[in-house]
């Protein structure tokens, strides 16, 4: 589905390759949390971040200090989880390709 950075999709919309990348992440990461039977103590905060993280996506161009807080709150909330590993490396590889935050 991505190319590259500069690349954009074929599908013939305007869309940044990028966000589609972390709506696509995003949206799998959902689904097998939802699957998921288990509970654990943070998965509420899980299904937050990954909802605002999804309204980022939809919303266009997303604020890259905001989605690196929101994935760290994802990792941090679900990391231990070893049947959410892969879909939880495609979120974060979706939001590297946003770059680094600006410095200060």
């Amino acid at each position: 589905m991505l190319r590259s950075l500069g690349q954009r999709s074929v599908t013939g919309s305007d869309e940044d390759p990028r966000v589609a990348e972390l709506r696509a992440a995003v949206s799998r990461l959902r689904r097998e949390l939802a699957a998921l039977p288990a509970e654990f103590p943070d998965r509420g905060i899980a299904e937050d971040e990954l909802a605002a993280l999804a309204a980022m996506a939809v919303g266009g161009l997303p604020e890259i200090p905001r989605l690196r807080r929101s994935l760290l709150l994802v990792a941090g909330s679900i990391g231990s989880v070893s049947a959410l590993a892969t879909g939880l490396a495609a979120v974060r590889s979706a939001v590297e390709l946003f770059g680094e935050p600006p410095r200060r």
